[in-house]
């Protein structure tokens, strides 16, 4: 009879695990890896959209760039909305993900900013601008430096110092990580920092900053899924709510003043 039971009692756990495992391909449940600003309050956006067609969309708030695809790659997560599309491309070659995106959702513009200047022709020679060393902003923020007038550099996919062919003012330029440039401007002359981490360390980048990169920046921030998972009915089904008209509004009502723009 305890033999008989025991055989019992696996059976009733496998009908669960299963149930589990066939609740999970179903989709019900969506579990996605986001930034806190601005990506959370957009996916908030979209899940109350997908709620009405009975899914369940669980946000989980990352504080860096590097644990989302992690958690992506090992399964943790369904979904991530952290990243631009060069960025993920860097990382998929770096780390060989299998991955891939469904949706691009916004741009968040990329700014020069400096406690002390207030204008770019403040900033003086010699001056120490640190940028984000990530490679893909790294170029990023090299060409927003172009693009204000302060250097000249090759037109390449993926640029180094050795691709500066003008420095007029012999600015020192150093890579940090994109976190903690916001607490770098109070020992450097001037710093390229993303707008969403401009806006988490109090800064609204419309106002703040010295220079702006153009709205139709082609680093849109998009959903990016494994490559196994792509034509998931409920991942498809979040690709189009982040891409719905609510999501729009909300972009240009809740997040334009920040220099955040659609990119749909």
């Amino acid at each position: 009879m305890k033999i008989r039971g025991r055989i019992l009692g696996a059976a009733m756990a496998l009908v669960l695990v299963l149930s589990a495992a066939s609740y999970a391909a179903d989709g019900k449940k969506i579990v996605v890896g986001v930034s806190p600003v601005p990506h959370a309050g957009i996916m908030k956006v979209a899940g109350a959209l997908l709620e009405k067609e009975g899914y369940t969309v669980e946000i989980q708030e990352f504080f860096d760039y590097v644990l989302p695809n992690i958690a992506l790659g090992d399964g943790s997560l369904d979904a991530n909305f952290v990243q631009h599309v060069p960025y993920l491309n860097d990382q998929i070659l770096a780390m060989n993900y299998a991955f891939t995106w469904l949706a691009r959702v916004h741009v968040e513009r990329m700014g020069l900013y400096s406690r002390n200047a207030v204008s770019v022709a403040q900033l003086p020679h010699g001056a120490v601008v640190a940028l984000p060393a990530a490679p893909s902003d790294w170029t990023r923020a090299l060409r927003l430096l172009d693009e204000a007038g302060l250097i000249k550099v090759r037109n390449r996919p993926h640029l180094a110092l050795t691709d500066i062919t003008e420095n007029p003012r012999n600015l020192m330029i150093v890579a940090l990580n994109a976190q903690q440039l916001p607490s770098t401007l109070r020992e450097t002359a001037a710093a390229v920092i993303n707008a969403n981490v401009a806006i988490q360390a109090g800064m609204n980048p419309l106002r703040n900053a010295l220079f702006l990169e153009e709205a139709s920046s082609s680093y849109a921030n998009v959903l990016v899924v494994r490559k196994a998972d792509a034509d998931r009915p409920a991942l498809r089904a979040l690709a189009g709510a982040l891409n719905s008209p609510e999501v729009r509004s909300y972009i240009e009502t809740q997040l334009s003043s920040l220099g955040i723009v659609p990119a749909f």
